[in-house]
């Protein structure tokens, strides 16, 4: 029996019956009621600064603006929605992602200067609490001591504690902008250019990674969403959309080796597993990338490559291993790290933080991130990765293998998603910290109608263009 909005294969799917495209507003209303509810109740229960964010539930502040970037912004949205479907489809594939990573940076860049230059980007990585102050980047002068006695400087009564952030992760978050100061980039202002030229290719690493498991018809489609995504709010500038490029393109290596298509697989795994080792270092958060991991590794099993996928695993592994030996050699503990940290957590606002209110309102700031588009799509793609595992075979061989692969994508990002949300050490702050996993949903909204692409393009423009001229957020 068909289900409404999901169909049987790529026809039906892109013709979506109107029950579909009922059931697709409703999650985009049931979205919109969530975050209300969240500013609502966060403004009634934080008469005591509970919450510990100024404009529940975002860090932010309420302050109507406009500033430099604001007329580059409608520009921006204007032209993605006008042309960015039709160009999606017929631009041939270099193009297409030079494209989407030259869209994807115009549309960062223009938020992030409504706020101006100094406060929304050079001053940014500079605050009490960033990587790029100069005092804690000094403090590396030594990078071996530094390095070696990391983990003594994380608890909150340790002597010359860590500021948040840095105490807040693995050593090679901050070591990046220490190397960023030591190549003669040190400051605010590079090491915002670098966090929006490498976060802004995260976009072009999940098209290869979807085309590679898929094909194209249902990745050309998303490459606009991942352009125009209210995500790029918070990308542009923080340190979390760096950390987001690095996971997309380990998961694009991992796709391109289990799949055979790259011309060295072994090299291409390897690539992958130095990659996501890296960034297993740079947030603890990112343990739950072996979620995405382990989507990858099942859909190229799925083609009867089982051999292949083992040896990229392998190889992965043994890509990922040097990462970290030379941190252990180094004095730095992962393990120990880990656990300083979750008594940090308690020590300071997550232990006040109240668990009810961020355990939903954690999900109303990931559909914000997100945008309305992306919740409807991943609707649609929860439905379509269950139709396909419960289908008989003879079904699944007739469904679009581009839809299916971005489905699988994105619930896989989802479940990263409530597994930080459950797991209470993720209350608040989270329309940062979650931007490598809130990513994978954005490809969700090419699942829906192609009719209704301009009118999805233009409410997750909206939602963006609304957050960044009413608020000014942490980031």
């Amino acid at each position: 029996m068909p289900v409404p909005g999901a169909g049987t294969g790529a026809g039906t799917i892109a013709s979506a019956p109107a029950a579909g495209r009922r059931w697709d507003l409703l999650a985009a209303c049931l979205a919109v009621a969530a975050i209300a509810a969240a500013v609502v109740i966060g403004r009634a229960v934080n008469g005591n600064d509970i919450l510990h964010v100024r404009f529940p539930p975002l860090s932010a502040v309420w302050l109507p603006h406009y500033g430099p970037g604001t007329p580059a912004a409608l520009a921006v949205a204007a032209a993605v929605v006008a042309y960015g479907p039709p160009l999606a489809d017929r631009l041939p594939w270099r193009r297409l992602l030079l494209a989407t990573w030259t869209a994807g940076m115009a549309w960062i860049w223009s938020l992030a200067l409504v706020d101006g230059w100094q406060a929304g980007v050079a001053e940014q990585l500079t605050a009490p609490n960033e990587y790029a102050r100069p005092e804690t980047v000094a403090r590396f002068a030594d990078l071996g001591h530094a390095v070696r006695t990391f983990t003594d400087h994380i608890l909150i009564q340790a002597p010359d504690n860590w500021p948040a952030h840095i105490a807040g992760h693995p050593p090679a978050a901050i070591l990046t902008f220490v190397g960023l100061d030591r190549a003669g980039l040190g400051g605010g202002a590079w090491a915002a250019v670098f966090c929006i030229t490498v976060g802004g290719s995260a976009a072009v690493a999940v098209l290869v990674t979807l085309r590679t498991l898929g094909g194209e018809e249902r990745t050309r489609r998303a490459a606009p969403f991942l352009v125009l995504g209210p995500w790029a709010v918070w990308a542009g500038v923080s340190a979390d959309g760096y950390f987001a490029a690095v996971v997309a393109w380990g998961l694009a290596l991992l796709a391109l080796a289990a799949t055979g298509t790259a011309r060295r697989p072994a090299v291409a795994a390897a690539g992958a597993g130095l990659l996501l080792g890296w960034a297993v270092y740079l947030s603890y958060g990112l343990t739950l990338l072996v979620l995405p991991v382990a989507a990858v590794l099942g859909y190229a099993a799925r083609g009867g490559r089982r051999g292949a996928v083992l040896r990229t695993a392998g190889w992965a592994v043994a890509g990922a291993l040097p990462v970290a030996v030379v941190f252990t050699a180094a004095g730095f503990w992962w393990w120990e790290g880990y656990e300083l940290l979750h008594e940090r957590y308690y020590q300071g606002f997550g232990g006040e933080r109240p668990y009810g209110y961020w355990v939903w309102a954690n999900l109303a700031v990931a559909a914000l991130s997100a945008g309305l588009a992306a919740v409807a799509g991943t609707r649609r793609a929860v439905r379509t990765a269950w139709r396909r595992r419960s289908a008989r075979p003879s079904a699944q061989s007739s469904a679009a293998p581009s839809a299916y692969a971005v489905a699988v994508m994105a619930v896989a990002g989802l479940a990263c998603l409530v597994a930080a949300d459950l797991s209470g050490l993720s209350k608040a702050e989270t329309e940062r910290i979650w931007l490598p996993f809130t990513l994978w949903l954005l490809p969700a909204a090419a699942l829906l109608p192609a009719r209704d692409h301009r009118a999805w393009l233009t409410a997750q423009a909206a939602v963006a263009l609304v957050v960044n001229h009413l608020l000014v957020t942490s980031w």
